[in-house]
């Protein structure tokens, strides 16, 4: 087989001081951080959909990049030619995972079952690869937003007629996601929500959402999927008001409709903005309720109101994002995931793997530092002083649900006046962590 990314060597870590294009800087695989190598902590997926499919086409204009690697595009050739591309690629990266959506790794045909055998066609071709190259699929899902079936949704649909085609997508997205080793599945309701109450019944289509993911869920567990099932919070875009519109909300649906079991939340850094947060206040609501699976690793632009994708470049917000990851235990079954796209004019093959080198670089700097607060201790010790009026006394009887209101009501009335809490310290607690960054 001929090589495509001609020219292009197999990325290496030579440290912070190289100047080389096509090396690692910070990303050092089996470097040990808090009693594990860095390849463990940052279990780095490709994006199907946007590195071996995205051309960079936007409203405004067509496509700058060639992405058809040398055949004829929409073939079963070039989905062939899509896949020696990726291992290709991922190899030469040393990126271990991948995620896909059904309809990114084949052409969709007009029927579903001439569908179904082109993605048998395919992952048969692809479980080879993965043998060869020793690639693993970090989750799957089926793209039920693209295709104009989807204009309402997919279990929010009006049609049932469409819910059972979306049914029969995520059957199929399922069985080749445990076909392949895959450890996790994704919902993502890019179309799930709606434009105008006036023509909306939320209820009806909130249950019918829960019903269908109930179904998958069902039948993921007969096949003998035991990995994550996954939500992806986004606020808006394409709709106006989506379901699952921040990691809350999410939460809030899955306890409400019995999926909490089964579901975990898979947080995107950009649709964590667009929801009005921080990225990192939608890893730590995920956490404290024990949903923390996956993460989405790209990053928005803030004076732009939608969702760019772009890879990852800030070192504040992956610090913050590790340190959340370490502080919850690290991922069980999700990982990294470069959810994001090359700028329309950055369009070379050369330009894919700046893009990647400068995630993986982000994230692995990021980690360090994240280990490196988590050592200092500093933050920590303040956080655990700022509450300590409640380790005894009538704080404690508090904590342990033992006082009464007329209790505390008792006590508020003897003590007569309450001193101010203790300060905040934020602007120091900053400082901390800008040495830990920039030391």
């Amino acid at each position: 087989m001929s090589e495509i990314f001609t020219g292009i060597p197999k990325i290496k870590y030579e440290g912070p001081k190289s100047r080389n294009p096509f090396a690692f800087k910070y990303y050092d695989a089996e470097k040990i951080i808090l009693g594990k190598p860095m390849r463990e902590h940052l279990p780095f997926a490709m994006a199907w959909w946007h590195n071996m499919c995205a051309t960079g086409i936007d409203m405004f204009g067509k496509g700058t990049a060639d992405k058809s690697f040398g055949v004829e595009k929409d073939t079963m050739e070039h989905a062939r030619k899509k896949v020696d591309a990726a291992f290709e690629f991922m190899d030469k990266l040393g990126v271990e995972y991948f995620c896909f959506h059904d309809v990114d790794l084949i052409p969709e045909a007009d029927s579903i079952s001439e569908t179904n055998k082109r993605l048998d066609e395919i992952s048969d071709y692809i479980k080879v690869k993965m043998e060869q190259y020793g690639k693993k699929v970090l989750w799957g899902t089926a793209n039920l937003f693209g295709n104009p079936r989807y204009m309402n949704g997919a279990g929010s649909s009006n049609s049932a007629d469409v819910f059972c085609f979306a049914a029969a997508q995520i059957k199929k997205a399922l069985d080749i996601t445990v076909k392949l080793g895959g450890r996790g599945y994704v919902f993502w309701g890019g179309r799930e929500g709606y434009e105008t109450l006036l023509n909306t019944d939320m209820k009806f289509e909130l249950e019918n959402i829960a019903a269908l993911m109930h179904l998958a869920v069902d039948y993921g567990r007969s096949i003998g999927f035991d990995g994550d099932f996954y939500i992806e919070p986004k606020p808006k875009e394409p709709m106006k008001h989506q379901y699952d519109y921040d990691t809350a909300t999410a939460i809030g649906f899955l306890k409400q409709y019995g999926l909490d079991r089964d579901f975990k939340i898979n947080v995107e850094a950009n649709h964590a903005t667009l929801a009005g947060h921080t990225f990192r206040h939608e890893l730590r609501v995920a956490a404290i309720n024990g949903m923390l699976g996956s993460i989405d690793a790209n990053q928005g632009d803030l004076l732009l109101g939608w969702d760019t994708d772009e890879f990852p470049f800030d070192i504040y917000e992956t610090t913050m994002c590790m340190y959340e990851v370490l502080m919850a235990g690290g991922f069980k079954n999700g990982g990294l995931n470069f959810d994001a796209k090359n700028r329309r004019p950055s369009y070379t093959y050369e330009d894919m793997f700046h893009a990647f080198i400068l995630g993986m670089d982000a994230y692995a700097l990021g980690l360090i530092k994240a280990a490196a607060i988590i050592e200092d201790g500093r933050i920590d010790s303040f956080i655990n002083e700022r509450y300590a009026s409640y380790e005894s006394g009538i704080g404690a009887k508090i904590r342990a649900g033992e006082a009464t209101l007329e209790e505390l009501s008792e006590y508020a009335e003897k003590l007569g006046k309450p001193a101010l809490p203790s300060s905040g310290r934020q602007e120091y607690l900053e400082s901390i962590v800008n040495s830990v960054l920039f030391s």
